[in-house]
């Protein structure tokens, strides 16, 4: 638990105001160092031989790490208050947001979940010339190389690699595990003088390898490839690039531990039912082919998975939750900086997400050498800007942010961000999200010294539960005179418009609905919808037969939405025979329609009234008809003594 934050203004270059950090946070503060790392670092040791100890500088924790080792004491955390708050033209502000970094760094995080991925160093070279044979001579000493070229050229055998000539037509897997297809496939033929001969060509070899490296310069093997683990790809013009390439190859041996982004609860996927399609949004949506349909559910290989996150901001189920680290985490994060912001003095804080390379290099250059952070905007980092979806921003607006811009990276998904802005800004009811996307400091500085237009809410929320729930809570609070606010087409709440005159109550869409948001009377033909469990899928529209079921996109803050609403009844049919309840008349009046003198076996006005008759009386009149197809031949006779002895005397 830390309970000490060692201070440090940074040669004199920020102002710290350790008191008012103290009381927000409930830390022990010391007395602002000048020059912790240099002529003071032997102060600084002795209050890291204490237990729970956090030092806000996060530049230097590569040396505070060895001072500890040598003191022998726990390992302390670290918090940059310095480029986030303390190097900015409003620093005489700064103490509330000081506070509330420090607080949420003081934040444990749930431990990640991660699978090993072996390597033993297989690795294959694509490519042709003298730069691929160059890049196989320096990989040889540490990886088994394998070069494969497009065509057979003058070589001798002996090489401390070996050389194939052939297509590569297929490739799947990451590192440690790739499969690889070649066509024409032909080797070097060992002995004789001369050049060396070549096997003649084979199609469908099949192979595996650990690493590729491809230095072709054609197209991608894979789709996204910067994120396919164990697959280097370099232009050959370029000598830098190809000897990055290497390098990284080089190091691609051993057992390595590959996060698991994301969690995938299969009973909750709505992706299809019966083979009918529904939700698509993760498949349509990643980058790396990680997921692929699996029957009723999709499917996701963790090795393949980059952690972009999108899949899990699009799930309108939550079948898909990213888990590094968990959403709860994150949610408590965001409370807890509003929190304390406020706590420390500070009244409508901003929030400003950002990855961990890109954005945090842009705010520690903004710093550095620009205006830095405004004192009221609150840096968050995130590992995978998509994962910070609509729930996520309503619940930082729930949480006291007044407002919340997301820094958009060269790599991210910027579509899947839109698509949740959008939605967001329409559950806020106002435009309080907003997209960065800039690559200079000083533009980054600029963007955020726009004074906000939007309020703080009255009275934060504590956001809990699901993302769907933390929504419906954050939306509470942001509109708590709405009702039902229109969402944007492809939301992933609403309600459905039934035509009742095109509606039988075949309820085929009930036995499918994969949420449990259609339902029906056991007791009575009706069709029953609860509007907060619906997933807006699609799938009772693409099952209806009679293309009665319309969606409508739109969040129901009443109570309504948790009831279940009729959306269509009739009165049941009686059974024509005992007058027992069944079906509806709708439904027989159809069905005879469509049957009567149209089909063989209704062809006459006795098997027509087997329509309307209930499944007892129907099975009756069935057996004592006299076509009755299921009936058998006129039994014979039983045989007794007296017609064998009869049978005997006649003979």
């Amino acid at each position: 638990m830390t309970k000490k934050l060692v201070l440090c203004d940074c040669l004199g270059s920020q102002t710290m105001d350790g008191d008012a950090i103290a009381t927000a946070t409930g830390l022990g503060c010391t007395k602002p160092f000048t020059h912790a790392c240099g002529a003071q670092i032997a102060e600084v040791a002795q209050h890291l031989a204490e237990d729970g100890v956090m030092i806000a500088c996060q530049q230097e924790a590569p040396l505070f790490r060895e001072l500890t080792e040598e003191v022998e004491a726990p390992e302390p955390r670290f918090v940059d208050l310095r480029d986030r708050a303390g190097w900015s033209d409003e620093a005489a502000e700064a103490a509330p947001k000081m506070a509330a970094l420090a607080a949420e760094a003081m934040l444990t995080h749930p431990p990640e979940r991660t699978r090993d991925v072996i390597s033993n160093g297989a690795c294959l070279i694509i490519g042709s010339g003298e730069i691929a044979l160059q890049a196989a001579h320096d990989l040889s000493g540490m990886l088994a190389v394998t070069l494969l070229t497009p065509a057979p050229f003058d070589t001798a055998p002996g090489m401390a690699f070996d050389v194939v000539c052939g297509t590569l037509r297929r490739a799947t897997g990451s590192l440690g595990r790739f499969d690889i297809r070649i066509d024409g496939f032909r080797q070097i033929i060992a002995g004789g003088r001369g050049a060396a001969d070549w096997t003649p060509p084979k199609d469908g070899a099949q192979s595996t390898c650990d690493v590729i490296l491809d230095l072709s310069g054609d197209t991608a093997l894979f789709a996204a490839p910067e994120k396919r683990d164990g697959y280097l790809r370099a232009d050959p013009g370029s000598q830098s690039a190809v000897a990055k390439a290497v390098l990284d190859a080089s190091q691609m041996i051993g057992t390595f531990e590959k996060p698991l982004y994301v969690r995938l609860e299969e009973p909750l996927c709505a992706h299809s039912r019966a083979e009918q399609p529904a939700c698509s949004k993760c498949l349509n949506i990643c980058p790396t082919g990680a997921i692929t349909s699996a029957g009723e559910h999709v499917a996701i290989d963790p090795m393949i998975c980059a952690g972009c996150g999108a899949c899990a901001s699009l799930c309108p189920s939550g079948a898909i939750t990213y888990d590094a680290p968990p959403v709860a985490t994150l949610f408590a994060r965001l409370n807890t900086l509003a929190s304390t912001y406020r706590k420390a003095g500070g009244t409508a804080p901003r929030l400003l997400v950002h990855d961990d390379d890109f954005g945090a290099e842009m705010i520690s250059l903004a710093a550095r050498y620009g205006r830095g952070l405004p004192s009221d905007v609150i840096p968050l980092s995130v590992s995978a800007l998509a994962s910070f979806g609509h729930a996520e921003m309503l619940a930082a607006l729930a949480c006291g942010f007044a407002h919340v811009s997301v820094l958009l990276a060269p790599r991210s998904e910027g579509a899947v961000l839109e698509q949740e802005q959008s939605l967001a800004n329409a559950i806020a009811g106002q435009e309080s999200i907003a997209l960065l996307d800039v690559s200079d400091p000083d533009a980054l500085s600029d963007a955020l010294c726009i004074d906000a237009q939007s309020d703080a809410v009255q009275d934060p929320i504590l956001p809990l539960g699901s993302r769907r729930q933390v929504t419906r809570l954050a939306a509470k609070a942001l509109q708590p005179e709405a009702e039902v606010i229109t969402l944007p087409d492809a939301a992933p709440y609403g309600a459905i418009l039934v035509d009742q005159d095109a509606c039988t109550l075949c309820l085929s869409c009930v036995s499918l609905c994969p949420a449990g948001a259609l339902g029906d009377n056991p007791d009575k033909p009706q069709l029953r919808f609860q509007e907060d469990a619906c997933l807006q899928c699609g799938l009772c529209s693409n099952i209806c037969p009679e293309d009665a079921i319309t969606l409508t996109p739109q969040l129901n803050l009443t109570d309504a939405a948790f009831t279940q609403v009729v959306m269509h009844e009739e009165e049941p049919f009686p059974c024509v025979e005992c007058g027992a309840l069944f079906g509806s008349k709708s439904t027989v009046e159809r069905i005879k329609e469509k049957l009567a003198g149209k089909h063989a076996m209704f062809a006459n006005p006795d098997t027509i009234r087997m329509i309307e008759m209930c499944d007892n009386c129907r099975i009756q009149a069935q057996y004592h008809s006299q076509n009755n197809p299921f009936a058998g031949g006129e039994r014979p006779a039983v045989r007794t003594t007296d017609d064998y002895l009869s049978k005997r005397r006649d003979h």
